[in-house]
């Protein structure tokens, strides 16, 4: 009588730890590439909500026959004399030029609270200081630096639009109001002129001195408290930049956006402060080299700004009504991702370049409504040229390479790459 023999087959340990090894090499593969994937779809979003913004510029000219003003709005509220104060019953031209946008972005709604005199308060019960009681049409001064009138109450300016967000950017909530990862673009001159733009301190017609300064250094294809049309953009939509993307404040030293101010003056035209060059603070020392893409903050072997703005309403894409230069400007002077720098406070001028979260550099929206990645490595000329002004080269090409030449909107430069393939 014979038996049966049954093998018991089993893994050793050894074979065991292998496969948990192999499982873990696949695992460490695939996490990257299903991050990569997450982020080229943040990004095409991100690139859609750009395409979405020029569609509206290009709608909003059809129907009014401009470009959106940046710096635009009502005047000066009664007792006031400049436009840097602030204001409860009217906005003292400080409005974005999304603010006009905002019936072409499907935000029919917001633009219809903001067009209209109103109740609503972000905090309930909350005292509206006006002598009506109510909210003038088209708001209050968005600038929330000004003891007194407490702008962060009214209700459109908190508001965050969906279409000025791209989905890399991890900022949300306070201490801003309502955040934009896109920005106008003002040229490739921040020449102190510009920052009061083409009308006085008192919102008045420019004086005479102003009038034959000013024109030199407003080479943008958006003009400050100008009515601008497409038909200035002598260099073409297609090779005129119109708005580029920008990150948002997260409070810290981040250069990109936490802001360097009081850098140099302006005697005799162009002193020093990025005027005088775009890489003043690199040159100031005021980057960390043991941490380059921050600030200094007391580390030894470097200079601290002397003075940052950060980690509030003011500081990079933090109020996107706010025509304020950090809150939804750009300059084609430094290469996208490069550090912030301005010459006076930040209701002035600097340089303000563009940046965002994506690897590499950031989006761009052209005049014709293209929008093109342009990374960091972007030709951008002499950075240690001043700026083109009444004072210096007036009407001249870009001296900043081809970056400065996408940003200018009549220099007649020759741009011979195919920037959409």
């Amino acid at each position: 009588m014979s038996r049966s023999r049954y093998s018991r087959y089993g893994f050793t340990l050894v074979e065991l730890l292998v496969v948990i090894a192999i499982i873990g090499v696949l695992v460490g593969l695939l996490l990257p590439a299903v991050q990569a994937a997450r982020e080229a779809a943040r990004r095409m979003s991100c690139s859609n909500n750009f395409k979405q913004i020029g569609l509206a510029i290009h709608n909003y000219h059809s129907a009014y026959k401009q470009i959106p003003t940046q710096h635009g709005g009502t005047g000066l509220r009664v007792g006031a004399n400049s436009w840097w104060e602030g204001s409860a019953t009217t906005n003292h031209e400080e409005l974005s030029a999304f603010v006009g946008l905002t019936p072409f972005m499907e935000q029919q709604a917001l633009w219809e609270k903001i067009s209209n005199p109103s109740l609503d308060t972000v905090t309930p019960g909350f005292t509206i200081p006006t002598p009506s009681g109510m909210w003038s049409a088209m708001g209050t001064n968005p600038r929330t630096d000004r003891g007194g009138f407490p702008s962060q109450e009214y209700v459109p300016w908190a508001t965050e639009i969906p279409t000025l967000r791209c989905p890399s950017d991890p900022g949300t909530g306070a201490p801003a109001l309502g955040r934009t990862n896109y920005a106008a673009s003002v040229g490739d001159s921040c020449h102190r002129i510009q920052d009061m733009g083409a009308k006085e301190g008192s919102l008045q017609p420019m004086s005479q001195w102003r009038a034959e300064r000013y024109p030199a250094c407003d080479r943008g294809f958006f003009q400050i408290k100008k009515e601008s049309k497409f038909r200035d953009v002598l260099d073409g939509l297609s090779n005129t930049i119109a708005m580029a993307e920008i990150i948002t404040d997260l409070g810290d030293l981040d250069k990109r956006s936490a802001i360097s101010v009081l850098n140099g003056g302006d005697a005799g035209g162009i002193a020093n402060g990025p005027q005088s060059g775009p890489k003043w603070c690199v040159d100031q020392g005021q980057i960390n080299p043991e941490a380059p893409t921050f600030f200094c903050d007391n580390d030894p072997n470097c200079n601290n700004p002397p003075a940052l703005v950060r980690n509030g309403t003011s500081a990079r894409g933090m109020n996107w009504a706010n025509a304020m230069a950090p809150n939804s400007q750009v300059w084609t002077m430094r290469p996208p991702n490069s550090e912030t720098c301005m010459a006076g406070w930040y209701d002035n001028v600097g340089s303000l370049p563009a940046s965002s979260r994506h690897q590499g550099g950031a989006h761009v929206l052209m005049g014709d409504g293209a929008v093109i990645f342009m990374t960091d490595s972007v030709e951008a000329g002499d950075q240690n040229a001043p700026v083109i002004s009444y004072y210096n080269n007036p009407g001249k090409k870009s001296p900043y390479g081809l970056w400065g030449a996408l940003g200018s909107r009549g220099g007649k430069e020759k741009i011979e790459e195919q920037l959409n393939q």
